[in-house]
């Protein structure tokens, strides 16, 4: 470990900048604080004890220790309610936010919608092309929003899941079958190891659908220009009652200093940001959300120049699946 990571993990005032509050607001530092008083307290009462034999003495001096404790734990509590009071207004600002923008944009692309299907008259070349950046331009934005939403419902466990049973292998062929173009532009190869007789599993799957298409859409733009791959795979293991499914490929990779990170809201690494992509650093996060609520795990493997390798499990209940499945037929 080098001396900078020892530095920075002693570093108290580091959460006190990244909140802005003053030191003796800071639960870091008033925690360092009282322990060092509950330390010098403990000292100071076995010495007085050794020295004075008077209890009064050292009933006084435990009395004035327990005021200064006392009133170090009510900032205590009180940063934290103000910690969680700022996350609760940022979350309701989030909300109140998406949902009015999302009214003005869905007037906005169906207009635009309108103005492409030339229902209000022919457009000529310029026009059209105002149009699809206009109307791309809308696209992004209604994802944004709904980024913003699902993150904030994630964040409150109010995400509404819609779970059903489903074949896993069929939902993956229905996705690499469309972003197919994506990949063709790229001049990245994408395909789909095909594993037989997989069971279903039960989750949401429209959910699960935008888990699979932000881990290939990824691949696909960070992947090498020339020689560039993308595969995916899934398999079972019935001992554990998991079924896998991995996205690897063979792009620019994640550095070790960040992986930690990339999970996070909002990151984006600087060799990803180098890449020019565009991305608003929130699928990732909503991916584990999604994941973690479904009951399953999400986790990745990289080196810088080599790749990445994607993968998140669902939990199956073969019997009751397969009992599920015989009722439908």
């Amino acid at each position: 470990m080098s001396f900078k990571k020892i530095i920075k993990i002693f570093d108290i005032t580091a959460d006190c900048r990244r909140y802005s509050l003053d030191f003796w607001q800071c639960p870091n530092s008033l925690f360092l604080v009282m322990g060092g008083i509950i330390i010098v307290a403990m000292i100071l009462t076995y010495w007085i004890g050794i020295q004075f034999v008077e209890p009064e003495v050292i009933i006084a001096v435990v009395s004035v220790v327990t005021i200064i404790l006392l009133v170090i734990g009510h900032s205590l509590v009180g940063s934290f309610s103000r910690i969680a009071e700022a996350n609760k207004m940022k979350s309701e600002f989030v909300s109140i936010v998406s949902h009015q923008l999302r009214t003005p944009l869905s007037a906005l692309k169906w207009s635009v919608n309108l103005l492409k299907g030339k229902r209000l008259g022919e457009l000529n070349k310029k026009q059209e092309e105002y149009v699809d950046i206009v109307s791309d331009s809308a696209v992004k934005m209604v994802r944004l929003v709904n980024d913003l939403l699902s993150v904030n419902r994630i964040e409150q466990g109010k995400l509404a899941m819609q779970m059903e049973f489903f074949s896993i292998e069929d939902l993956i062929l229905d996705v690499v079958k469309g972003l197919q173009i994506l990949a063709k532009m790229k001049n990245v190869e994408l395909f789909f190891k095909n594993h037989k007789n997989l069971p279903l599993v039960y989750a949401d799957k429209e959910k699960i659908r935008m888990v699979i298409q932000n881990l290939i859409d990824n691949a696909i733009k960070y992947s090498k220009q020339k020689g560039g791959f993308v595969e995916i795979s899934a398999d079972t293991d019935v001992n554990s009652k998991l079924i896998k499914v991995s996205v690897k490929d063979n792009g620019i990779g994640i550095p070790e200093i960040i992986q930690k990170r990339i999970f996070g809201k909002f990151f984006r690494g600087d060799n990803l940001v180098k890449q020019k992509v565009e991305g608003t650093g929130l699928g990732l996060f909503i991916a584990k959300g999604i994941i973690t609520i479904c009951g399953g795990k999400i986790g990745f493997t990289s080196k810088p120049d080599k790749g990445s390798n994607f993968w998140f499990t669902l939990p199956i209940n073969t019997k009751k699946i397969n009992k599920k499945a015989m009722e439908k037929k």
